[in-house]
């Protein structure tokens, strides 16, 4: 059995554990970097700020980043696995045994000391939030409107969320609220990447059906289902069901008739911290925003201010890329999930507007003796490590012939032109465990045009109202296994994998159809690659 890939360590021999060097096959690897730097240059200018974002790695030496471009090139060998390919997540890849915990475990490669901090942070992930005032002393300050109480109510064992589904509620899953710019000063607001878009001048940024004793929630969330019948080409039918949003009970009068519901399924939290950890530059090269190379995939980054830093830098969290940083993405999930304030945002009452008078006058759960927010920084600091150090699981089955055929398909179907397979982690992080790892994650992190069928209609920065981020792939294969369901794409309208390849409109249209047309066998072997992820 091969040793953890850990790149922090430079191999003896030249390569990279002894991998042995590849031509480049005929997969895109790297494009576009010299029209994205314009891009970013004008887009800087908007925001009166200098361009930060590299075009190229600074970390590594000449002889690294031939290292680094030749384990990441895409294999044309499907005869047997890669070296590494079994530690998907690294050196930190989890090897436990596989049940609903397999998403839940702790990077393989952090210390003893991190060891009790991931703990700890676990505890608070976990943790129930409740309505103010309370005797609980530094667990009050829940709502006044929420969804939730605790984060891991909504990702359901570290894992994927669920549609609202008869008795089952919406707790991991729920509507987004927002407007694009009208007037000149939004539009430019929006071009200065001060905002990502516009809430709902009474119901926010998000629809709460939760509320304090007191308080009435904001509405429910109504889903209906439409089948429609899909014709293979072998003649086989899939049903998809397509859905339609509302929100029924709204409890503050209509909605703005200009705002566009966008459900979000919580999406699984593996790997996050090597994820930020990718730079910049690796992901920048795989955009393509005019597909110059006429192969009709037009990846776009989604650059966005950093509230962290107040800087003009690349979105790669959530599903259309909207967030630089997995701390921030925390805050915004205490804010907006469960109306608890923190040092990034000290909003006390969470997502109540100045139209929800009665939520204004709700007593908020700060405790002067520990800080000036529900969350304090330590609070922040254990959730933010706990969330950078979930592990991600080792793949199964890699070498059976069924799999490394899957494996073919998914490649030569171009799957890989978004689904990006590898990428090797940055020398300098924060955390050693992260520093200098080859991973799997098989996305791009970019934002992909994805048809009519999977739109929106909500603009979020620079992403369309049909345009998403790639999603990780890896760990997709347990979905199953550790939530006891599986639903896919960020409404969770896809019960099975082939039904979220068929829903692949624009950009992915190619690949679908080539799926859509491909012998039974050939399909079946897709999808048994996919669940060894």
């Amino acid at each position: 059995m091969r040793r953890p890939v850990d790149f922090s360590r430079r191999p003896r021999q030249p390569g990279i554990h002894g991998l042995p060097s590849q031509r480049t096959p005929r997969y895109r690897i790297y494009r576009g970097a010299p029209l994205l730097l314009a891009i970013m240059l004008s887009a800087s200018a908007l925001a009166d700020e200098p361009a930060a974002l590299p075009t190229s790695r600074t970390d590594l030496t000449p002889k690294d980043q031939a290292r680094v471009l030749g384990v990441t090139r895409p294999t044309t060998d499907f005869t047997r696995p890669e070296p590494f390919e079994l530690m998907q997540g690294g050196a930190g890849t989890s090897r436990k045994d596989v049940n609903r915990d397999a998403f839940s475990q702790s990077s393989g490669n952090i210390t003893f000391e991190e060891e009790g901090n991931f703990k700890l942070g676990n505890a608070l992930f976990r943790k129930n939030w409740v309505s103010s005032p309370s005797s609980t002393q530094a667990s009050d300050g829940l709502g006044p409107l929420f969804n939730e109480r605790a984060c891991q109510n909504c990702h359901l064992k570290d894992g994927r969320g669920r549609p609202p589904e008869g008795d089952t509620g919406s707790t991991s899953m729920f509507l987004r609220l927002a407007r694009d710019a009208g007037s000149a000063e939004e539009k430019a607001a929006l071009a200065g990447h001060k905002v990502l878009n516009f809430p709902d001048p009474v119901y926010g940024a998000q629809l709460q059906d939760l509320a304090v004793p007191g308080l009435k929630g904001e509405g429910r969330m109504r889903v209906d289902y439409q089948e429609q019948k899909v014709t293979l080409g072998d003649g086989a039918v899939v049903s998809l069901r397509k859905p339609s949003y509302s929100v029924e009970d709204p409890g503050y009068g209509p909605l703005d008739p200009h705002t566009t519901l966008s459900p979000r399924l919580t999406p699984p939290m593996i790997g996050l911290g090597l994820i930020e950890q990718i730079a910049p530059a690796d992901i920048l090269a795989h955009a393509d925003p005019d597909d110059r190379d006429g192969d009709g995939i037009s990846g776009r980054p989604n650059i966005v201010r950093d509230e962290l830093s107040g800087q003009v830098t690349l979105g790669r969290f959530g599903w259309k890329a909207q967030t630089a940083s997995i701390r921030q993405q925390a805050a915004d999930a205490f804010a907006g999930d469960i109306g608890i304030s923190t040092p990034e945002m000290p909003k006390h009452w969470g997502d109540c507007t100045k139209a929800q008078a009665e939520c204004l006058t709700m007593p908020n759960g700060v405790q002067q003796r520990l800080g000036t927010v529900e969350a304090p920084p330590p609070v922040m600091d254990l959730v933010t490590f706990y969330s950078q150090s979930l592990a991600v699981p080792a793949r199964r089955d890699l070498d059976r012939p069924d799999v490394l055929a899957g494996k073919k398909q998914f490649y030569e179907m171009g799957c890989i032109a978004c689904h990006t397979p590898k990428f090797v982690t940055m020398r300098g992080t924060p955390n050693k465990a992260q520093a200098f790892q080859l991973i799997w994650p098989y996305s791009d992190f970019l934002l992909h045009d994805m048809g009519g069928g999977l739109a929106d209609g909500q603009r979020v920065g620079a992403a369309t109202g049909s345009e998403w981020r790639t999603p990780p792939l890896w760990g997709i294969g347990l979905t199953a296994t550790v939530n006891g369901n599986a639903f896919y794409l960020h409404d969770g309208r896809a019960r099975t994998l082939a039904e979220a390849i068929l829903w692949h409109g624009g950009e992915g249209r190619k690949a679908r159809d080539r799926f859509a047309d491909a012998a039974a066998a050939d399909r079946e072997a897709l999808i048994k690659f996919l669940e060894s992820l």
